[in-house]
């Protein structure tokens, strides 16, 4: 059985950094792309940044470039979300995600989800 467990997320301020972690059981974690999405009330689903299996390829999405770094731990199986520079507008759920980078930060792309961690910035 497929399992995706996020931890770290909580409240923080705005300007302030914290870090986010996903552990992964059940699956071949080194063979998927792994990415990190998040949710906004009143808002779709929206991919924020995503890594290749090897680690090597990383993607990221416009509103966070340059704040946030996607990392992943073959061996543990654990992929990473460090934030830094929070902002008010990166309240959301965010959820850890596994599938595959032909299209990566798209959400249809991962079929296998975690459960979500909630990140609430105050200003």
């Amino acid at each position: 059985q497929v399992r995706l467990m996020e931890s770290g997320g909580g409240s923080v301020q705005a300007g302030g950094a914290t870090r986010l972690s996903c552990a992964a059981s059940g699956l071949a974690y080194w063979t998927y792309c792994m990415g990190w999405f998040r949710l906004q009330p009143g808002k779709e689903r929206e991919g924020v940044a995503a890594i290749s299996t090897s680690g090597r390829r990383t993607y990221y999405a416009d509103s966070v470039k340059g704040r946030f770094t996607i990392s992943r731990d073959n061996v543990n199986g654990t992929l990473y979300l460090q934030m830094n520079s929070l902002k008010p507008e990166d309240t959301a759920m965010y959820y850890c995600a596994a599938g595959s980078c032909l299209s990566p930060l798209t959400p249809g792309q991962y079929p296998y989800w975690g459960q979500g961690t909630q990140v609430t910035v105050s200003s």
